[in-house]
């Protein structure tokens, strides 16, 4: 089980899939959680698909032809059933193991990678969701403990050197480089572990949204284990 207890007013539990899709949005609920403990060995899964690169797609034909014990095939099944509802959905699931991210370093005082506490935008609305069932899971950092790091003073003026532009097109620099999508944890934040097996919905950065983009980052890879994560 996961700890919401600091995080009532904007996490919301659903018991299945459809109640997690269908579900609205709305006050300062920005992340809905399909809360559940899948069965299976999920770490055979990891251990039997053939790594290229740090992050590795599985396709369905070659998670169906894997060589698995009877706890690696329940764990399967549970996969192929979570990428069959969400491809019903309309969405566009991707199952990745991960060894680590790519880790940006174009300006070291404001890394713009996953590990940084960012939202989601996109130009039509739509959802992002995620899963780990191995390995470090994501976390969000509560809205109201996050603050936007282009709206903190000292990063602001960091910032307006790298720009060279006109005075109006400041904010426009910052949108383009994706600088506006990332915040900072107040030195109290209660982050919220997404735990695993729980299938998360969270709220994005899109015109007509009604609620705040939810805050999110993925975790700091523990030396030698995988993750194993599905997302769209």
């Amino acid at each position: 089980m996961i700890d919401l207890s600091h995080a009532e007013k904007q996490v919301r539990y659903v018991a299945n899939f459809q109640d997690l899709v269908s579900t609205p949005f709305s006050g300062e609920i920005n992340a809905i959680c399909w809360n559940r403990q899948p069965t299976g060995d999920f770490a055979e899964i990891v251990e039997k698909v053939t790594l290229s690169g740090n992050i590795t797609e599985i396709g369905q034909e070659e998670l169906r032809e894997l060589q698995l014990s009877e706890q690696g095939q329940l764990a399967r099944e549970i996969l192929l059933n979570d990428l069959k509802l969400l491809e019903a959905h309309g969405a566009l699931p991707i199952l990745n193991v991960i060894s680590h991210y790519d880790r940006d370093d174009t300006y070291p005082f404001f890394p713009t990678d996953v590990y940084s506490f960012h939202v989601d935008r996109s130009p039509i609305p739509t959802d992002t969701f995620l899963c780990t069932y191995y390995g470090e899971s994501s976390d969000i950092l509560p809205n109201a403990q996050g603050q936007k790091k282009v709206l903190i003073p000292e990063i602001r003026d960091e910032l307006r050197k790298l720009y060279h532009g006109a005075e109006d097109g400041f904010e426009s620099f910052l949108s383009e480089h994706c600088f506006d999508l990332h915040y900072q944890a107040s030195p109290d934040a209660r982050l919220i572990s997404l735990g695993l097996g729980n299938l998360w919905r969270l709220a994005v950065d899109h015109p007509g949204s009604q609620v705040a983009p939810c805050i999110h980052r993925a975790p700091k890879e523990k030396t030698g284990q995988s993750r194993l994560l599905l997302i769209c």
